[in-house]
């Protein structure tokens, strides 16, 4: 049984007339009504009822070409999809993040993608800068949004958003009485930092900020997470310098003010390999760069 022989015998059943079923499948009549013979023989059935002026459907007909259109849908929509995945109109993608991009970036590049790539699906997969270019370089992940550009001979980095640093405090903190802060402000207070490995992107900008103003703050505690080092703010353990964007965590217990005198943000890269199979990876990339253009 193949879909032409189906083809061809939905076209009589509708018709129920050979010469006019041939003209709708721009063939002649002998071929077709061969067609139907090789399909009635491979199925080992009688489908139509023949004279020489009109075809009548048996009962196994009327069954079959139910059927028939059924499986000439499924070959259609099979075909189509191929077709839209091939060209990197529709199939799966796997997105890395980190935690701070989940506070706002991720949720609105959600909504973005849902509504101009509707046919990609979208799988996440959280887990900071290293881990995810080490994902991209073995094929777990398609695109990533990372802070730290790690060498690689396969990675592109393209930069997408840039913000600033803000400080962090406890609600009841003396430096809460003031609009602004500077760096000198931090020197021997109490202070959350972040990791020099898992958070070493961070930890590496605020140390420089105060390795050149000759701050030094008494260091407690040293996190990966953005949201684990507010977390020891809010209960009142330290200070801490965050970007802007966590400000969305909202915590009662964190007062956050802006931050004077730190010339450098903090970074946001999509991270992909040039070499990903993907077909569908070039068009969500040329949206999520068209999207954060627009801020």
């Amino acid at each position: 049984m193949e879909l032409h022989q189906l083809h061809c015998f939905v076209a009589v059943a509708e018709e129920l007339h050979f010469g006019r079923a041939a003209t709708r499948l721009h063939m002649t009549q002998p071929p077709l009504s061969r067609q139907i013979q090789l399909l009635e023989h491979s199925l080992g059935v009688l489908l139509l009822e023949r004279n020489n002026r009109q075809a009548r459907l048996t009962l196994a007909g009327m069954s079959f070409l139910e059927d028939a259109r059924r499986i000439l849908h499924i070959a259609e929509t099979a075909s189509h999809s191929a077709r839209r995945i091939a060209h990197g109109e529709a199939g799966r993608l796997t997105l890395g993040f980190t935690a701070v991009g989940a506070y706002s970036m991720i949720p609105r590049l959600l909504v973005h993608a849902g509504k101009t790539l509707p046919d990609i699906e979208l799988v996440l997969s959280e887990s900071v800068s290293s881990t995810q270019v080490h994902d991209l370089e073995a094929n777990l992940i398609d695109l990533g949004l990372v802070r730290q550009v790690l060498p690689s001979a396969r990675v592109d980095y393209v930069p997408v958003h840039r913000e600033p640093f803000v400080a962090a405090l406890p609600v009841g903190h003396p430096l809460c009485g003031r609009e602004r802060l500077r760096p000198h402000d931090f020197h021997e207070q109490p202070f959350i930092m972040y990791s020099a490995g898992e958070g070493r992107y961070l930890h590496d900008r605020i140390a420089n900020l105060f390795a050149r103003n000759e701050v030094q703050p008494r260091y407690l505690h040293r996190l990966g997470q953005t949201h684990s080092v507010l977390g020891l703010v809010n209960v009142g353990l330290g200070c801490a310098v965050v970007p802007a964007s966590a400000q969305a965590l909202r915590l009662e217990q964190v007062v956050f003010r802006p931050l004077q005198g730190m010339e450098q943000q903090a970074e946001i890269f999509l991270a992909y390999c040039r070499d990903n199979p993907n077909p569908v990876l070039g068009a969500f990339v040329g949206m999520a760069r068209a999207f954060f253009d627009r801020g």
